[in-house]
């Protein structure tokens, strides 16, 4: 017989055992990417050489981590190719502002700047412009929270 007192009591613990039997949450991925793309398609190597956002090639191309990098010239894709970790941007190329205060977020292929010789990447040109007036205390923050932001 279901009285109030049992209802309320399976009431409250259906949401829990669902939680249990729901498989885990999908982590984020590695690499922020649109339409498989990293960084949108623009070339990273090409922000270090050139001083600003190059579109890639289609005919340029590696996958890496999961999504496709795309770079100006056969160069650049050799330089990629030969120490990705050097060229790639930081923290997966998600927003590094925001994984400096605990998540994730996407970016824009112009709201960039380098700093110590690393690539980072940000939301927009505002979120750039804040995350400009104090880099080295960012970093830090978002260096201690890499990876994990991934899995929150």
């Amino acid at each position: 017989m279901l009285t109030r007192r049992t209802f309320v009591l399976t009431a409250m613990a259906a949401p829990a055992a669902g939680l249990l039997a729901t498989p885990a949450l999908a982590m984020t991925p590695e690499v922020f990417a649109v339409d498989g793309l990293a960084i949108r398609g623009y070339d990273p190597v090409a922000y270090f050489k050139e001083q600003t956002d190059v579109e890639g090639s289609a005919e340029h191309a590696i996958m890496w981590k999961g999504a496709e990098w795309r770079f100006a010239s056969a160069e650049n894709l050799a330089d990629f190719e030969a120490n990705p970790e050097r060229w790639a941007p930081q923290y997966g190329g998600y927003c590094a502002y925001a994984v400096a205060k605990g998540y994730t977020a996407k970016t824009e292929a112009n709201a960039w700047s380098i700093h110590n010789d690393k690539l980072y990447l940000n939301f927009s040109r505002a979120v750039r412009a804040r995350w400009a007036l104090n880099k080295e205390g960012f970093i830090k923050d978002a260096d201690a929270n890499w990876p994990q932001v991934l899995n929150a």
